[in-house]
């Protein structure tokens, strides 16, 4: 990053202060990418800075380097007819929203970011970044940038989702520039949404988010298949998928390292964690791992849901991998793990293609070792994200 003062004369070194907005209201996807992002922009300069926005319920529980910070937002849980509550306040849904954007707005003002990075929703959550977005447009010279995963949604629907929320307004007019932690080789998300040439000038592919063991956690002795849903929230019916294949054949190798994710929870894992205990130790259980890069790291192959951070991490620990891609209520993740399936990266168990039967699971996970790894098929070359964010972000405030 650049190297002059921003509060002095020549001589001192730069204090940048980054600010990064991850709405969270499901699962760990946002966070752990802010994380991501602001742990290498951080690392890049001593005195820089960085304070994650977040709605995430179990924030408190990563470890965030030295320099980077995080402002837990009032949180929120989507009900299975859409709609929202705040997840402990007694308010309803438009006050807990304009209490959230509030705080974003006070964050802001008192820290004085030089660059402001959002994650996927340019509008936030129920519009809560507008007021801050038209505070900064007037009243400061904070850089914005919008940072979208490599998939958001099929064309049609999220063309439908940007209009609705406003999306390609708040885009086109706050924004300096887009981010997309993709390679534009591998897929195009905003194909299908109406931006100007203007913007879609401002679009910048940075590839992956590559993926490191920053705190060593222990790991089993013995060959073993990680087995993750992510955050686990949507992950029932892989989680009894890979347990029925090691209750169906008994002789299935290797063992496997079930990590549920934090939102897998109540009477569901409790019936998991029954049959994980009648599997006498071939399959072994962990509710949470803050440290899940040294089981990437350590495991034999991967079954996996196919979130970004989860597909980021069998890239770049290079391991073997069958996704078994949700489908609602987007098609984010299937898109995702179809196109990797194309270019030869990992294997994808398609629910029409190929059956959702415990035998299935039982042939993916014998074949395995006969899988390419992902470096086989160029993962290398698509993991250049990080290393692409901290230039762009060295560019635009060198502007400034």
């Amino acid at each position: 990053m650049p190297t002059t003062a921003k509060n002095g004369g020549a001589g001192q070194s730069q204090q940048h202060r980054v600010m990064l907005y991850s709405h969270d209201t499901f699962g760990l996807g946002h966070l752990r990418r802010s994380r991501a992002l602001a742990s290498a922009l951080t690392a890049q300069n001593p005195n820089a800075s960085a304070i994650i926005l977040t709605g995430s319920p179990v924030a408190g529980r990563f470890t965030f380097p030295e320099k980077v910070d995080h402002v837990r937002l009032p949180g929120v849980t989507k009900l299975p007819d859409g709609t929202y509550v705040s997840q402990t306040l007694g308010l309803d849904i438009d006050k807990t929203t304009s209490l959230r954007a509030g705080l974003i707005q006070t964050a802001v003002e008192q820290y004085e970011p030089d660059l402001f990075i959002v994650d996927k929703e340019p509008t936030g959550f129920r519009g809560e970044l507008l007021p801050t977005l038209e505070w900064m447009s007037h009243r400061c010279s904070t850089r914005c940038v919008l940072g979208l995963r490599d998939v958001l949604d099929e064309p049609k629907a999220l063309a439908a989702e940007w209009a609705r929320k406003g999306a390609v307004e708040a885009t086109e007019r706050f924004y300096d520039q887009i981010w997309v932690y993709g390679p534009r080789s591998v897929y195009d998300p905003t194909q299908g949404l109406p931006l100007s040439a203007e913007t879609r000038a401002r679009i910048h592919w940075t590839g992956y988010l590559r993926r490191e063991v920053t705190d060593v956690a222990e790991t089993p002795d013995t060959p073993y298949v990680l087995i993750t849903p992510g955050g686990g929230g949507d992950g029932r019916a892989m989680v009894d998928l890979v347990l029925e294949a090691y209750e169906h054949d008994p002789t299935l190798k290797p063992d496997a390292v079930l990590v549920y994710g934090p939102f897998l929870s109540g009477e569901v894992r409790d019936a998991f964690e029954a049959r994980v205990a009648r599997l006498n130790g071939r399959v072994t259980a962990v509710g949470f791992e803050s440290r899940i890069e040294s089981l990437f790291a350590g495991a034999e192959g991967v079954i996996c849901m196919g979130g970004y951070n989860t597909f980021c991490e069998v890239l770049s620990f290079d391991k073997r991998a069958v996704i078994v891609p949700r489908t609602v209520p987007r098609l984010e993740q299937w898109i995702r793990a179809s196109r990797a399936e194309e270019l030869g990266l990992v294997r994808m168990l398609d629910e029409a293609r190929d059956g959702m039967t415990p035998q299935t699971m039982v042939d993916f996970i014998r074949a395995l070792p006969a899988q390419n790894k992902p470096s086989q098929s160029g993962a290398d070359g698509l993991l250049d994200g990080l290393d692409v964010v901290v230039a762009r972000a060295a560019a635009l405030l060198a502007e400034r």
